[in-house]
């Protein structure tokens, strides 16, 4: 494991947790839950697929 990839790992795990964050705005403040349940399901498939792919390379 290189550096590179702690800190993919690092910053994805930071977009994730941001990108969370707005989804549970978007759920309580816009009344908007089939929206945020799609974010949040979306953001954790793609952070959990990038990572995969860059640390099987």
């Amino acid at each position: 494991m290189n550096i590179y990839n702690v800190v993919f790992l690092v910053l994805s795990i930071f977009i994730l947790l941001k990108t969370l964050g707005y989804a549970f705005y978007e759920i309580r403040e816009l009344k908007n839950k089939s929206g945020g349940i799609t974010i949040i399901f979306i953001s954790i498939f793609i952070v959990i697929f990038a990572n995969i792919i860059l640390f099987l390379r």
